[in-house]
């Protein structure tokens, strides 16, 4: 697979990234079921054989889970980890977390920042994190905190790299004027089914910052692709059906499936946007990668666009 810079750092991995949100089989600890351990290792394993390189985490996702399937894989083969590129936020704490009475919140403290980076890296069984985001917005966000916090990571040797995610053009910015380092990666929402980023400045940020764009949920949780998986409720109202007819179209025509035309469309943008793919089959894993072998034509990328917006350009 194609290698990039991601945006203006110290890094060098392949153009898709694999999440790894999905590989324990559920969000929730309780509804692990056997041998899901195993179907995790094998879909990381799948994804490392298709190209990919980057690896994205978060300690959140089926409370870090995941983040320990990753590890074992990386313990088992000799020099993985030298090739492999690992990201991983934090930043979200559960309710009940950790008193009883603690409501679900966002929580960008020093003291969070650097324990959850460190409870991460226990479970990954690495040293360091090549990309360390903060997963939303803080509320109660002090820059200069958040600021202090990385360098300590950074001077330690436990962090490469810093990015955010789901921020806001202001909030990044806010951020980065307070960070001696660059931030270099913002992860966020980006799909046919989702554009808020092409209008609320956020790519056009990313463009004028070297800023790398990382969409997660590329194919709205499959609604894009070969069938919807488990939906946030903010997708559940999503009006695809539109955008799926004109996909099928464009795939039936190019004689590929509506997943590489969904995530070519992505990639041909110019901030250099890198869709993080969430499937857990091979086969699916693998599809993926052919969106990086098609060249859309500039009226097909806007034939989806309006197809999309359900209406003309103004």
């Amino acid at each position: 697979m194609k290698q990039i810079t991601l945006g203006q750092s110290s890094l060098t991995c392949s153009r898709l990234a694999y999440g790894c949100w999905r590989i324990a089989g559920t969000w929730n600890p309780a509804e692990m079921v056997s041998g899901a351990e195993a179907a995790g290792a094998r879909a990381i394993l799948a994804a490392y054989e298709a190209g990919y390189t980057l690896f994205d985490h978060a300690d959140i996702y089926c409370d870090g889970l995941p983040e320990k399937i990753f590890g074992q894989v990386l313990k088992g083969i000799p020099g993985l980890r030298e090739q492999v590129v690992i990201a991983t936020k934090c930043g979200i704490r559960k309710a009940g977390d950790p008193q009883p009475d603690s409501p679900y919140r966002f929580d960008f403290s020093a003291e969070h920042i650097i324990s959850s980076c460190e409870r991460s890296l226990r479970r990954l069984g690495v040293e360091t994190i090549d990309l360390y985001q903060l997963h939303r917005p803080d509320y109660l966000m002090d820059p200069e905190e958040i600021a202090s916090a990385f360098a300590r990571l950074k001077q330690s040797g436990k962090v490469r790299e810093f990015g955010v995610s789901n921020f806001r053009p202001s909030q990044l910015t806010a951020l980065q004027k307070a960070c001696p380092m660059r931030l270099v990666a913002n992860q966020v929402e980006i799909s046919l089914a989702n554009l808020s980023t092409f209008e609320d400045g956020t790519l056009d940020q990313c463009l004028a910052e070297k800023i790398c764009p990382m969409a997660w949920s590329p194919l709205a949780a499959g609604q894009l692709g070969d069938g919807a998986k488990r939906l946030l409720p903010s997708q559940e109202n999503y009006r695809i059906k539109p955008v799926v007819i004109a996909l099928d179209a464009m795939a039936k025509a190019h004689g590929v499936t509506r997943t590489t035309i969904a995530l070519a469309w992505l990639l041909m943008h110019p901030a250099g946007i890198v869709p993080i793919i969430g499937s857990t089959r091979p086969a699916g894993i693998r599809d993926a990668t052919k969106a990086l072998e098609l060249k859309l034509s500039r009226e097909e990328w806007y034939r989806l666009l309006e197809a999309a917006r359900e209406q003309r350009l103004p």
